[in-house]
């Protein structure tokens, strides 16, 4: 199958839905179909010479600068899907890259699927601080794009259920995202622990993120701050950079010596930060896949996290870590966790366990989707005359560059 993915969102911007993105593509390749990825451009991009990364052009999107939106290319992407004799769009992002895909496929007639990756409430402050666009707006928003598509992905049953709180009718498939499950690099941890001088006791936490508000890392470093009480070893790692990293840094210096701010790694690294810790902490409330956390598992690294049904769903048994609540608080879950790691009570993750959060698995399950919408009749119902779309192309320029700027600025 000819496949392609349309997202504001990829590599070299570091995301969950980058990740997805290319964990998704790379194991549909391996499969032996043909993917192309059409993104926004990137300063910092290197792939130039990839014939199967279309990038349109694009600007940093309104106050939410480390992100892109594109303002032109709807053609471009017309012409490139036509070359490669696309069968089936994918978006996955209600924006610039979203409204393309609806556009190539309606003009192809073929059918669109979607994956709705995030809860917008937990970011409208990014839009212009929430005047443009407020939480209550979202839902009519989110509707207006996904009704229009033939079949909709979406990682847990919290996210399906968020989707039919809209009123969206469209078919709709919890589809998990996969992780790659990889060994224990016994010499790079090693490596790693003389690099951050780790002593034999030291008990390390990760924290692995954007810095950003709707993680709560405030909360997490206030939890530290309890934590480093009742485990004296105890030290926090920050893996991750963002907006709010100068004032989780402040309040970090106010709180505890043995909290760490690592920086952002390159995403070849994850995985050995991950194998480098004892227990992952997350206090956010704004994730809809919780990739972090499949990540965590599939380096056999226990989470600390809020509890929801679809964390309970992905916990079977201790090995995976402990939610905490309004009864038992961050701090107090994590310590109650250690004791129980440091009396031998928790066995290590099973690698068995681990074949449902597998990019295998995850890969098998799209594909499955993709040939199952793929039969039926209705198909993307983005059907724009062409004396609209210049308007809406032009629409999308004025919002995120404002009415008065040259594009060719940037």
């Amino acid at each position: 199958m000819n496949i392609g993915l349309f997202t504001d969102t990829y590599f070299p911007q570091v995301s969950g839905v980058s990740t997805s993105i290319k964990s998704l593509r790379d194991e549909l390749v391996r499969q032996g179909h043909f993917v192309v990825i059409f993104t926004t451009t990137d300063p910092n991009a290197a792939d130039r010479e990839d014939e199967t990364i279309i990038r349109l052009p694009s600007i940093p999107f309104v106050s939410f600068e480390d992100r892109r939106i594109a303002y032109a290319g709807f053609d471009k992407a017309l012409r490139t899907a036509r070359r490669f004799k696309l069968d089936l769009i994918h978006t996955h992002t209600e924006f610039s890259l979203g409204l393309s895909g609806l556009y190539v496929a309606s003009r192809m007639k073929i059918p669109v699927v979607h994956t709705y990756h995030t809860l917008y409430e937990k970011y409208t402050h990014y839009i212009l601080d929430g005047d443009l666009i407020q939480a209550k707006h979202v839902g009519a928003l989110t509707k207006l794009f996904c009704n229009q598509v033939d079949g909709i992905i979406v990682p847990s049953e919290m996210t399906y259920a968020k989707l039919r709180e809209y009123g969206i009718k469209s078919d709709i498939r919890v589809i998990p995202t996969g992780v790659k499950i990889p060994d224990y690099n016994e010499l790079v941890v090693k490596s790693l622990k003389e690099q951050y001088r780790v002593q034999e006791d030291d008990v390390l936490f990760l924290s692995l993120s954007r810095l950003s508000k709707e993680k709560s890392l405030d909360k997490v470093i206030d939890a530290f701050g309890e934590i480093v009480e009742s485990i004296p070893q105890a030290r926090l790692l920050f893996v991750g950079d963002g907006p709010a990293r100068q004032d989780l840094e402040m309040q970090a210096q106010a709180t505890s010596d043995k909290i760490e701010f690592i920086g952002e790694v390159n995403h070849s690294q994850v995985s050995d930060y991950y194998q480098l810790c004892d227990i992952y902490l997350n206090a956010s409330e704004s994730e809809t896949q919780g990739l972090t956390y499949l990540e965590a598992f599939a380096n056999r690294l226990p989470i600390i996290a809020k509890r929801n049904p679809y964390l309970e769903s992905l916990m079977p048994e201790k090995c995976f870590g402990e939610l905490f609540d309004e009864e038992r608080s961050l701090s107090q879950t994590a310590i109650h966790f250690h004791q129980e790691m440091k009396a031998g009570n928790i066995t290590p993750i099973d690698t068995k366990a681990l074949q449902a959060i597998s990019v295998e698995t995850f890969g098998n399950d799209v594909m499955s989707y993709y040939q199952e919408v793929s039969c039926k009749k209705k198909h993307s119902l983005f059907n724009i005359p062409d004396i609209v779309m210049p308007r809406l192309k032009n629409l999308i320029r004025d919002v995120v560059l404002g009415p008065e700027r040259d594009s060719s600025e940037r």
